[in-house]
Order: structure tokens, then C-alpha cells, then sequence
């Protein structure tokens, strides 16, 4: 249901924000105050393309924001997850759009950026919107069928036939890609087999080239190094004056010390490691020296390695990693092609297979709505007749699909015969405005239970009727508001006398602008607002408006 509703600069609005309630809502006022900026308010959120015009006149922008509550949120859940955006956890959906006058126009969805598409996809299941407007559900044949499935309590066929049909589609997808896409002559498939080889016999290993490049340029340096190290071995061991040579006498000289005073040692602590260490020195010197010397066959094989290395990153990827992702992929279309034929046996068997799961859920279903379409059509007659349809036929008719489709093995059409005599045609085709809300009210009512659309919008479907058919539309509405919530825009007493709330759209000049606003109307004020709605403030038409309210 709708929450809220929030409209800041839009036409005559100014500022207004709508709390409403459940069941039937009625909407008055005179012709002109504004009411029609409801409907247009609620398009936009639905995500109708916006007029620059709508914006109020001295204003750069205006908003439209819509809170819904959606405790069956499935599809509404899946449409925003298809389209990158995070589920209605909190129960609450918050659409909101901007409209600016310099042409960047902005939608969001529970805070966050979205497109007048998911706009459009969120409003079938949001809003049902009749009168001379869009959202006409009854038109869609898609809607149709769904409406007849819950009549018949399909939901699990519906289910089943939906996931054989997607396998179904992807396997054919699967098949035509690869019975077009993946033809390769001969030459193609030498080049594959070639770059496969070529990887392979390379033998890449992905950790191998940093240690390759580092061993390299230490060999490229290694003249130099090797005579540093012989440097640094000569001042410490290798001269009579070498550092440990005279670290040697110096020991003896400091032994000789501790012998003579045993207190000498406490000078001479630290000169022992400092020994160690310089000895350690020595040796892993040496052992640095013996790696410097590289054969020189060895820095060949090295530089060999390096280029190669380098070819195939520059042929297939900058890194050793890229290369052999692409020998993956390469090897992987190669026995793709070759092995094409086995692979095209394989998924022509699984179509058929696929075709006949498809058709035997599509039969299953097929028989639900068979069985399930008379007693929709009974029960959507009865609700007519009760709305002045009186010698109105309504039929549904299910057509056989020449193969299966996205919701089943058949079509239906809502047949409708207004006037006696004339034969039935598609509702889609024939019935006006007027008709078809009054249908739609009477498919609604027979689908009280079982339809998940919560909010109905009635944009003066009670034009053209009055006295007791205008009775009997207010009480199917009122009914109906058990199950749903309706907003019904209205000029007729008897439909906004049987509303559960009531609210006046009212249109005020102040300082020279026109505003319009609206407030909710109870006790005598709601009185006066019916009493309006008859034609006069005579005692007649009060008393009148009283009787229609049920009050004294």
C-alpha cells in the first residue's frame, strides 16, 4: 500500500505531504483545484517521462516522493535485484524523483540512484492506475494470464513451467551459439593449436621471473662485485695486516691483561663478539664471492630464458600470468571446435529433452487454467452485474501458442460484450475508459483474495453512471478496500460518502500566486464537502449528505 506521498513544486503544489490509510480513499474537490496533480504525481513515480512544464513556475525543480509498504515483496525484491539495487528488508520502498529545469532529471530507490526502466518495472506490481491514464493492467495480456493463474491457485505450475522454459531457452541459446559462433577454418584452428604448443613448450612458471631477472643482474655485475669482495677479504684476512691478523695479536695482548688482573675482563667483554662477528663476516663473504662466479653458459641460458619470457608476454599478456590464462582459454576453444560434433549431438538431445519437460509442465498448467477460467469468468460477471452491467457478457479465452512461451503453452483475452447483441471482443480492443475501470473493479473483487497488487487508483471511473449505479461502484470499492487500498477520485457523493476517509483538494490565490493543497475532512466539515458534491447548501442536500453518511 501507499504509505506517503510527498509532492514539493509541482504545478499548483507548493508543498504537500499525504498520510494515508488503508481501504477505500476518496478524493474531491471542484474541477480545477488540482486534483488531477494527484494522478501526476503518482506517474512519475511510476516512472512516466516528466515535463519540464510540471515544475512550479519560479521554482528550479521539484520532487515526488512515494513510500510503500511491501509486505509481499518477492517480485518487487527481484526486479531490484536484477537491477544491481539492495531488497526491501525493512519492509518500506522509498521512490522518489527530481525534476529540474535544467533537464537533469533524478530518481532513487531506498536512497539510492536508479533508472525510469526499474521505474517502470517496480509499477506493475505497485499500482494498478485506471481511468483515463496508464496502468491499465487489464490490457496486458501477461497480466491477464497472471490474474487467471491466481484464480486458479497456480502458483507452484507457474513456478515449475517457468524454470523448464528458462532451460529450455538456454539450451537452444547454447546450441545456436555453437552451431554459428564457433565455425573455424582451418588455419584458425592451426593458429590455435600453435599458441597452445608454443606455451606449453615454454614451461612458464608464474613465480620464476623475478628470481631470473635478479640472478641476472647480479651476473651482469659480477666483475665488479667479485672485486669488492676481494677487496673486503684482503683488508680483513687475507695480509699480515689484515683486520683479523690484528684482531689476533690484540686478543693476546688482552688475554695476557685478564691473566695478570682478573678485573681487566670486565674492559674487555665485548671484544670476543666482536670477533665472532667478524669472522661470520668473512665466511659469508666468501660464500657470496663463490656464487659470482657464473659459468658463463649459465648468464646465456639466463638471457635466453629472460627473452623468451618477454616474446611470449608481448604476443599474448604483460604478465606471465595473462600468458598462460590465455593458453587456457586458447586449449579450451580448441577442444570446444574439435570437438564440435560430439558437443552438437549432446545439446541437440538436451533440447528435446528440455522441449518435452517445458510441454509437460505447460500441459499441467494449461489444465489449472482450463478448469480455472469459468469460474473466473462467472464470478467476474457477477461483480458486473452488480456494478449496471446487467446484460454484459464476460468470457476468458485461451489460445493455443504455436510454440511455448515466457508464461505458458497459451494466450488469453479477457472477451468482454457491453451491449447485447454484439458479439464479445477483446477488453483490450473495445471497452472505453469508464468500462474498462468498472471491469477492472469487478476482476478485482473476484480476485480479492488472490491478487498481490495492493494499491488501485480510480481516476473518476464514475463518470457517465449515477443514483444506484453510482451506489454500487462506492459499495464494490468499500468491499474491495477489505482486501486492498483504493484511492478513488471522484464526483460522485455516493462514492466518497461509502469512502473510508476523505480528503479535498482545494485551490487558494495568496499574494498572487494560486496554491493547492489538500486536508482530510471529517464530521460536519465532510458533511458540507458531500452537501457540495449534490449540487447546493439547500436544508435538501443536506439532509441528504447526512443520510449518504450515516450520520444525524
Amino acid at each position: 500500500m501507499l504509505s506517503s506521498l510527498t509532492i514539493r513544486n509541482l504545478a499548483l503544489v507548493e508543498s504537500l505531504t499525504w498520510e494515508l490509510d488503508h481501504g477505500l480513499v476518496a478524493v474531491t474537490g471542484e474541477t480545477g483545484a488540482g486534483k488531477s496533480i494527484i494522478v501526476g504525481a503518482l506517474k512519475l513515480v511510476l516512472g512516466e517521462r516528466a515535463d519540464r512544464g510540471l515544475i512550479r513556475t519560479g521554482e528550479d525543480h521539484c520532487t515526488v516522493e512515494a513510500v510503500f509498504d511491501t509486505k509481499k515483496a518477492t517480485e518487487i525484491n527481484a526486479v531490484l535485484q536484477n537491477a544491481g539495487l539492495e531488497p526491501c528488508d525493512s519492509g518500506q520502498l522509498i521512490i522518489k524523483r527530481v525534476i529540474s529545469a535544467a533537464g537533469q532529471n533524478r530518481q532513487f530507490i531506498n536512497c539510492a540512484p536508479a533508472t525510469l526502466h526499474v521505474l517502470k518495472a517496480l509499477g506493475q506490481f505497485l499500482v494498478d492506475l485506471h481511468g483515463p491514464h496508464e496502468h491499465q493492467s487489464l490490457n496486458s495480456r501477461d497480466r491477464q494470464l497472471a490474474m487467471l493463474d491466481a484464480a486458479a491457485g497456480a502458483g507452484s505450475a507457474v513456478a515449475a513451467y517457468e524454470k523448464s522454459y528458462c532451460q529450455w531457452r538456454e539450451t537452444a541459446a547454447e546450441l545456436e551459439e555453437l552451431s554459428t559462433s564457433e565455425r573455424a577454418t582451418g588455419q584458425e584452428l592451426e593458429l590455435l593449436r600453435f599458441q597452445v604448443d608454443e606455451i606449453d613448450t615454454a614451461a612458464l612458471k608464474p613465480d620464476e621471473e623475478e628470481p631470473l631477472l635478479q640472478r641476472h643482474k647480479m651476473a651482469s655485475n659480477s666483475a665488479r662485485l667479485i672485486e669488492f669482495t676481494t677487496q673486503a677479504l684482503g683488508i680483513l684476512s687475507e695480509s699480515d695486516t689484515s683486520v683479523l691478523t690484528q684482531l689476533g695479536e690484540l686478543r693476546r695482548v688482552l688475554r695476557d691483561m685478564e691473566r695478570t688482573d682478573r678485573g681487566a675482563a670486565e674492559a674487555t667483554t665485548g671484544f670476543e663478539n666482536a670477533f665472532v662477528e667478524l669472522e661470520d663476516l668473512e665466511r659469508s663473504l666468501a660464500r657470496y664471492q663463490e656464487r659470482l662466479e657464473i659459468d658463463p653458459r649459465e648468464v646465456l641460458e639466463i638471457e635466453d630464458r629472460i627473452n623468451a619470457i618477454e616474446t611470449l608476454k608481448r604476443k599474448y599478456g604483460g604478465t606471465i600470468e595473462r600468458v598462460l590464462d590465455h593458453r587456457d582459454a586458447a586449449a579450451a576453444k580448441l577442444t570446444k571446435i574439435e570437438s564440435r560434433g560430439e558437443e552438437l549431438g549432446r545439446l541437440t538431445k538436451a533440447l528435446a529433452a528440455a522441449r518435452e519437460t517445458v510441454t509437460s509442465a505447460g500441459t499441467a498448467l494449461g489444465q489449472l487454467r482450463k478448469k480455472a477460467a469459468p469460474r473466473l469468468a462467472k464470478e467476474v460477471s457477477r461483480h458486473l452485474g452488480d456494478l449496471g452491467f446487467l446484460q454484459a457478457k464476460f468470457t476468458t479465452e485461451l489460445n493455443t501458442l504455436p510454440q511455448p512461451g515466457s508464461h505458458g503453452l497459451e494466450e488469453i483475452d479477457f472477451m468482454f460484450a457491453p451491449n447485447p447483441g454484439e458479439p464479445a471482443k477483446p477488453l483490450r480492443v473495445i471497452a472505453s475508459s469508464g468500462e474498462m475501470s468498472r471491469v477492472m473493479l469487478a476482476v478485482k473483487s473476484a480476485l480479492a483474495k488472490e491478487d498481490d497488487i495492493s494499491l488501485l487508483v480510480f481516476d473518476e471511473i464514475d463518470a457517465n453512471v449515477g443514483g444506484e449505479i453510482a451506489t454500487a461502484v462506492g459499495r464494490k470499492m468499500a468491499e474491495l478496500g477489505a482486501t486492498h487500498q483504493l484511492i478513488s477520485i471522484t464526483h460522485m457523493p455516493q462514492v466518497a460518502a461509502l469512502a473510508a476517509c476523505h480528503f479535498v483538494v482545494s485551490k487558494a490565490v495568496k499574494g498572487e500566486r494560486t496554491f493547492s493543497g489538500l486536508c482530510r475532512v471529517e464530521g460536519e466539515t465532510r458533511v458540507d464537502e458531500i452537501t457540495r458534491m449534490l449540487g447546493g447548501k439547500a436544508a435538501s442536500a443536506t439532509a441528504h449528505a447526512r443520510t449518504l453518511l450515516g450520520v444525524d
